[in-house]
């Protein structure tokens, strides 16, 4: 009888080759399937979701009262930038402001009023995926109505809370979230109960294009952070001030960024700090895109709000300085945001001291 010797026969040059092709198809579909999970599965960074949700609309609410004595002058109809210089400007730009569709006073004073309320609801996360809609048209129609005043920072906290719109940031940190828990012991009726059928499956479709959305915004608002400080690092790169080490030494010089004229000074007698300062900030703009996949991150994560609160108080841009450490919190997982309570918990408990029982309730 005959023996097949077919599987004892080394592979030939040509069969060796299948092997890698198809090893490197299974990693691939490997891939692949993960990041399908890793996408569907559950949401991601909810916490630092909420985190941001919090940070942007108060931001934005302290902006508002910040702003109110001078409102008439900058979204108003007493603005040197008219409501019909806007909407001209609207014809060319295909842009739009809810604050332009009315001259009047009483009109402006109602839609700052609705502009506040929607920033501390927004805060507060309460009906988060509606408010976030109206937070998002908000930001909008004030960036639109006066792009004369408008900086970076809000272009980025206009980006944000359009992106904010499809996460699912109401979910920590929120009104929604205690009314989700105190309606739990609803949702855990016996099963007989549950929905089936046609419910069933649109409940199981909204459940899934709400993580694919949540996920998808959180990477989207990775990559523009990424974009951002790789481009600036790399604008930077090209100028001589930076290349030299001098930049920062005409800032601290400049009128427009002197709202402490002795400190700026005092910051400006250390050459090499400033010199460093300036190397520094070129490099961690550079290379942060490069550094998200390991631990290195969370150093250059602590530089650069090191260098945003400089910012903000040397040269007297808060705003700006909040709006980009708030969208520096993507990059941090959820378990940083969980253990910050429980470190405040310890740290006051050591402040206490271990003689001094704890309050507590009989």
């Amino acid at each position: 009888m005959a023996v097949d010797q077919t599987s004892r026969v080394p592979l030939t040059p040509d069969r060796a080759a299948v092997a890698p092709d198809a090893t490197t198809t299974g990693r691939l579909r490997s891939h692949i399937d993960g990041a399908y999970r890793v996408l569907t599965e559950r949401p991601l960074s909810l916490y630092a979701a909420a985190f941001m949700r919090i940070g942007y609309g108060l931001l934005y609410a302290v902006v508002l009262v910040r702003e109110f004595p001078h409102r008439h002058q900058i979204w108003g109809p007493e603005s040197p930038w008219t409501p019909a210089l806007a909407r001209e400007t609207f014809d060319q730009t295909g842009w739009f402001s809810l604050l332009t569709l009315s001259d009047s006073r009483q009109y402006f004073e109602f839609c700052y009023v609705v502009a506040l309320l929607t920033a501390v609801l927004f805060t507060l996360g309460w009906r988060t995926r509606a408010v976030s809609v109206l937070f998002a048209i908000v930001v909008a129609s004030f960036y639109g109505r006066n792009v004369l005043i408008g900086d970076g920072g809000d272009n980025l906290a206009l980006l944000m809370a359009v992106y904010l719109v499809f996460t699912a940031c109401g979910r920590r940190w929120s009104l929604d979230a205690r009314r989700a828990r105190r309606r739990a012991p609803v949702a855990s009726r016996p099963a007989g109960a549950q929905p089936s059928g046609r419910w069933a499956a649109a409940g199981i479709a909204r459940r899934f294009t709400a993580t694919v959305l949540h996920n998808c915004a959180m990477l989207v608002i990775m990559a523009q952070m990424c974009i951002l400080y790789g481009a600036a690092g790399l604008y930077k790169v090209q100028g001589d001030l930076w290349a030299n080490g001098t930049a920062l030494h005409y800032v601290l010089h400049s009128d427009l960024f002197r709202p402490w004229p002795a400190l700026s000074d005092f910051v400006d007698d250390h050459q090499l700090m400033v010199g460093v300062a300036s190397y520094l900030s070129v490099l961690v703009q550079v290379a942060f895109p490069f550094t998200l996949f390991s631990k290195v991150k969370y150093v250059v994560l602590a530089i650069l709000v090191g260098m945003h609160l400089g910012i903000a108080v040397l040269l007297g841009l808060p705003v700006f300085s909040g709006v980009m450490i708030l969208g520096d919190a993507v990059f941090l997982p959820d378990r940083f945001f969980r253990s910050v309570p429980r470190l405040w918990r310890a740290l006051r408990a050591r402040r206490r001291g271990p003689g001094t029982p704890a309050l507590t309730t009989p």
